[in-house]
């Protein structure tokens, strides 16, 4: 009996389902999770729960192949002959590009070539798909994918601690003999070199940072200080437990039981502001009450990731790209402790544009009848950079590179601006536990987890930026105040950031009950001068130590800060966000002080270009060459005192070599 052309319809549509699945799943559910997976920090930073995870995950698996799978159904109603034509052609559209991802990884190709091979490469399994059975058997054997993909994420990558936590934090400390216990109060940076602090003389720039300066002036600046890893999901865990890191595994109390938190939770209040990590486990930390960031955020940024992983340019896969803190305007925190008046303050909203979490964090700096320890982990000066040293807030467009000429020293000059905000920060710690009268008592901690490097061709944090600059990646500033501390004091010690527990578990009378790798600042130093670092878990790189030399600054080209008049016009250029200079808003705490835009063929690469804003020089900088951006130019205004309320009126000129400026005209 003949099998009815329902059921052989049926088997048919099934069978295509299976290869749709199978397909969509190699394209985007297995590299999504794949990522994800390999980032718990994400989750954390955005403050998700298992069940917005885990509906996350259920998006990224469904949505895709409902709408591919929705796509070649509905064709159907066209007929049977399109319905096969439409499958073949999406088999085909995904084949190519399951091909840009497979060929950015082995291949060098890149962009257009890279897309022609890709389109070759879909037509052929089209055809090969239209022509034999094979290839649809083994997609439909491969539909089972998506299942171990999810499995893989939920029970084996770093990020099923997050989702399915086992454990609840390891043992307390205990006191030592009759130690007093003082209250301790962490601050902990991120993404700070020691080398963007130093002066030509080795010292703090106190004119550039004079509340960095003025917090050395009255603790030990452990000077020879360096982080163990350049990436926060390991540095942090090794400075809070006092060990090496040696597994890659979730920054998360169930992965590292034996942490700071536990250590104290039994003799001590915490009040612990984390950022990407959570190693406080519930039964010694409440969570903090700033706003949860919810499933759309995690949606947004996971919608980004896709489109850098299917791209067919080089893009870095981070999701740390997303990690910005939410200023008290946006956290909603208007009404929080108030900003000390400061006459530069000059924008109405610039209180506003406090992190959220500092907020919060300033305003439990208070003595409490328990011994307490404060603790806050903030993303500053961390990327995204958004600040001027002021507290003024610019925007920036997302896919301005950050290596290559031109590029690197934007990317320095931004981070030396939002280390002059977080210089700012710092002042206002130092004032508020003087105000509070915390201060003199208190055991103070002020360090970064590690640095970056600015060195051409290796900058970032990885092994080659270790290699080419590892003064700029490992060595961070670190500050301990002790309880009465009046003068300050320079230790040149090999401190590597495994010692911070043991030292201020020391200070604060508490003794560990794990063994810890690092060395109390109470013992004897270390007579070896090695340095460890890791960019992987488990696997060590060692340098020799030694205070690095700090890089020169660049030499301000001498036209900025002068006083410029119309000249004659010469060419054109595009500028970003043009409109935004005619009605400036001082209740918006926001300029556009990064003027960024593109020139046409004629300007040569290399051409400076003079910034002006109402008819004063702000910044020098040079056309640099095509990227897939364009020919691009970008120019940071730092002083903000060139703006001002309603119309300001914005130039840029073309510099001859005869130092002649002729202007351009802009759109």
């Amino acid at each position: 009996m003949a099998e009815p052309r329902w059921n052989r319809g049926w088997r048919g549509e099934l069978g295509r389902l299976l290869e749709i699945i199978a397909l969509v799943g190699l394209v985007a559910t297995q590299p999504l999770l794949d990522v994800l997976g390999r980032s718990p920090d994400f989750f954390l930073f955005h403050r998700a729960d298992p069940g917005q995870i885990l509906l996350l995950v259920a998006l990224v698996t469904v949505v895709p192949t409902t709408g591919v799978a929705l796509l070649g159904a509905l064709s159907r109603l066209a007929g049977r002959t399109t319905r096969a034509l439409t499958h073949t052609a999406l088999v085909g559209l995904l084949v190519a590009a399951l091909a840009v991802q497979v060929g950015r990884h082995v291949t060098p190709l890149r962009g257009v070539p890279l897309l022609l091979v890709a389109v070759l490469t879909g037509a052929a399994g089209a055809t090969a798909h239209r022509r034999w059975q094979a290839p649809g058997r083994a997609l439909r054997l491969a539909a089972a994918g998506p299942v171990a993909f999810v499995a893989l994420f939920l029970f084996v990558s770093p990020t099923s601690a997050v989702v399915l936590p086992r454990g609840d934090g390891g043992a307390a400390g205990t006191a030592q003999g009759s130690a007093v216990h003082p209250p301790v109060v962490m601050l902990i940076l991120d993404e700070l070199p020691l080398v963007s602090l130093l002066g030509a003389d080795g010292k703090i720039d106190a004119t550039r940072y004079p509340h960095f300066a003025e917090l050395a002036g009255g603790s030990t600046w452990y000077r020879n200080s360096t982080g163990v890893s350049g990436w926060t999901p390991n540095a942090l865990p090794a400075m809070l437990t006092g060990r090496y890191p040696a597994h890659s595994v979730a920054p998360h109390y169930s992965q590292y039981p034996d942490n700071i938190f536990t250590a104290f939770g039994g003799l001590y209040d915490i009040r612990a502001e984390e950022s990407i990590t959570r190693l406080c486990p519930p039964s010694r930390c409440e969570q903090p009450a700033t706003p949860q960031r919810g499933l759309g955020v995690l949606v947004r940024e996971t919608g980004k990731l896709l489109g850098q992983i299917a791209g067919p340019t080089q893009s870095a896969v981070d999701p740390e790209d997303s990690y910005r803190e939410q200023t008290r305007a946006e956290a909603g925190l208007d009404a929080a402790e108030p900003v000390p008046a400061d006459p530069k303050f000059r924008w109405d909203s610039l209180d506003d544009n406090q992190p959220a979490r500092f907020t919060s964090f300033l305003a439990g700096l208070k003595p409490t009848s328990r011994p307490t320890l404060h603790f806050l982990h903030l993303l500053m000066p961390h990327s995204p950079w958004a600040y001027l040293p002021s507290g003024a807030r610019y925007d920036a467009p997302e896919d301005l590179p950050n290596d290559g000429a031109g590029w690197i020293d934007l990317a320095r000059q931004r981070h030396l601006a939002q280390l002059g905000y977080t210089d700012r920060l710092i002042g206002e710690t130092l004032r508020t536990l003087r105000a509070s009268g915390l201060y003199d008592q208190a055991l103070v901690v002020v360090t970064a987890d590690h640095g970056v490097s600015f060195r051409p061709g290796a900058q970032g944090r990885g092994m080659d930026a270790i290699k080419a600059a590892a003064g700029e990646v490992a060595w961070v500033p670190t500050f301990i105040k002790e309880p009465r501390q009046q003068t300050g004091r320079v230790d040149d010690r090999n401190w590597e950031h495994v010692d911070l527990l043991p030292t201020v578990a020391d200070e604060a009378g508490i003794r560990l009950p794990w063994r810890v790798d690092g060395r109390s600042a109470r013992q004897a130093p270390r007579t070896d001068g090695t340095k460890h670092f890791y960019d992987r878990p488990g696997e060590p790189v060692t340098f020799p130590g030694g205070v690095p030399t700090p890089p020169a600054l660049p030499t301000p080209h001498p036209l900025v800060g002068t006083e410029v008049r119309a000249g004659p016009s010469a060419g054109s250029a595009r500028v970003a966000d043009l409109a935004a200079f005619t009605a400036m808003d001082p209740d918006t705490g926001s300029l556009p002080a990064l003027v960024w835009g593109d020139v046409p063929d004629q300007i040569p690469d290399g051409t400076l270009l003079a910034v002006a804003i109402n008819g004063r020089v702000g910044a020098v900088v040079p056309v640099v060459p095509a990227d897939p951006g364009g020919r691009r130019f970008a120019a940071l205004i730092t002083d903000d005192k060139l703006f001002h309320a309603g119309t300001n009126k914005l130039d840029v000129y073309q510099v001859a070599t005869n130092g002649t400026l002729r202007r351009l005209a802009l759109s």
